[in-house]
């Protein structure tokens, strides 16, 4: 087979993908903000969407149910996390509370719960002591999640937090961050439905270009 021929199979998966690419013209710098130093929650080859958020911010618990429909037509090869905004003081119990229960392996127990204790019920669970009883009140082991509360491994979680959210430069939640290279809102796009649109097709986007740099790479 000639050198030319041999390059057709990449090639052609490359323009796959590219067609693959959603039309949605994507404006940086209004529908989306390039980080200056791209950093992602967690390291892996799928594309990270990361949602930065805080329990006491009622935009995002009416986001939730919005965030659980797009789940449910993701596109493949991506993968959604939460990240507590531990932007300030008052902020870091609920973050605490947040990565203890994820530890725990409890947080589908615990998460949807603060949220509609806060918003709906007003209730004041803002320290660590008001956490660590509702904790208790949704069934888990008080001194078991007291102590991982309290864990030296929790307050690391929380310091990445923090300087994550430090990095991306924030100026609201929820806020999301796709691969770790692209922050969006619904403030910024104008709506959560166009939030969703931007993020899918950012998505697409650093898809795209993984199979182009894959291509490159098996042609050579």
């Amino acid at each position: 087979m000639s050198r030319s021929l041999a390059h057709w199979p990449s090639l052609l998966f490359l323009l796959a993908a590219l067609v693959a690419v959603p039309a949605l013209a994507l404006d940086e710098g209004i529908d989306y903000t390039v980080i200056e130093k791209p950093a992602r929650a967690e390291p892996g080859d799928d594309v990270e969407v990361l949602e930065l958020f805080w329990y006491g911010c009622p935009h995002c618990y009416h986001l939730e149910p919005e965030i659980e429909r797009w789940l449910k037509t993701k596109p493949d090869g991506a993968t959604f996390r939460r990240l507590p905004a531990a932007a300030n003081p008052r902020w870091v119990p609920h973050a605490r509370y947040f990565f203890a229960a994820e530890m725990m392996g409890v947080l589908d127990q615990l998460h949807e719960p603060l949220f509609h204790a806060l918003h709906d019920e007003k209730r004041p669970l803002m320290t660590d002591k008001q956490l660590i009883a509702f904790a208790a009140e949704q069934g888990v082991d008080e001194a078991k999640f007291a102590q991982m509360f309290r864990s030296f491994p929790v307050d690391m979680k929380v310091r990445k937090a923090a300087s994550l959210v430090q990095g991306y430069q924030i100026d609201g939640v929820p806020s999301m961050v796709v691969n770790g290279k692209y922050l969006t809102s619904a403030t910024q796009t104008g709506s959560r439905a166009e939030m969703f649109e931007v993020i899918d097709a950012l998505i697409a986007k650093e898809l795209a270009e993984k199979t182009a740099a894959g291509g490159a790479g098996a042609g050579g």
